[in-house]
């Protein structure tokens, strides 16, 4: 009984695709296995989950239709399987982005930290995939390597999302967002746009358009009288 929870312990291995992959603190928290049946086989180390079985821990959640885990009696060697339609894993990564794997077989071999996605693999991570037949990953050295099966039209397909700038488009989105001035109060112009417009009226025209005939007639002859100073001075 004992060699079988240390088998079931070995689930907390299958969730990290790398140790930059998996969220700080996952693999500290609880493990927990729901399935609809288990046979645990002591003599030969291997213990079975009859699905549907979900594994979670932290943030992370395995979910595969069988779920097969083996080992030594020493302990020194431990490998698990999951198999689904497909089985499928997912945990949030440390930026709160969710990265997910998917496979016929997802097999976790502990002695060399490699990873295994079996039949219609796939890793995602914030969009960015990698498919193909087999997918193998060596956790330790942080080493992929996908294949096709060779053949007809099947390849292995790589699709890289760009990067966003989220300081640069709140900077776009702010500009977008300032009121659009008129060109006479744009900034610079300390005048408001009314006394503006008054400036470019003659003090005559000024005058007339708001004074009576008689007073308009004393002040257009002041308004001459001060034109025509400046010309005066200049000649003397």
């Amino acid at each position: 009984m004992k060699q079988s929870k240390l088998l079931i312990a070995s689930l907390l291995s299958v969730v990290s695709i790398a140790s930059a992959y998996a969220k700080e603190g996952d693999l500290q928290q609880e493990l927990k296995v729901a399935a609809v049946s288990q046979k645990a086989d002591i003599k030969n180390n291997q213990v079975i989950f009859y699905g549907p079985v979900n594994v979670t821990q932290g943030s992370i959640n395995i979910n595969a239709d069988e779920l097969r885990a083996f080992g030594t009696e020493s302990g020194t060697q431990k490998t698990m399987v999951a198999t689904g339609n497909p089985a499928t894993f997912s945990q949030e990564l440390d930026d709160g982005r969710i990265g997910t794997a998917s496979a016929d077989e997802i097999k976790y071999e502990l002695a060399t930290s490699i990873l295994t996605l079996t039949g219609n693999a796939k890793l995602d991570q914030a969009g960015s995939q990698v498919t193909g037949n087999l997918i193998s990953y060596n956790i330790e050295k942080q080493q992929l390597i996908a294949e096709s099966t060779g053949t007809g039209e099947d390849r292995v397909i790589t699709i890289f999302q760009p990067e966003s700038h989220p300081d640069l488009i709140d900077s776009e989105k702010k500009k977008d967002e300032q009121p659009h001035l008129p060109d006479s109060a744009k900034p610079g112009d300390d005048t408001p746009p009314a006394i503006i417009e008054n400036n470019n009226l003659s003090a005559v025209e000024a005058v007339n358009s708001t004074e009576t005939p008689e007073v308009t007639e004393s002040l257009n002859a002041e308004a001459q009288a001060t034109l025509s100073a400046p010309a005066a001075e200049q000649n003397d």
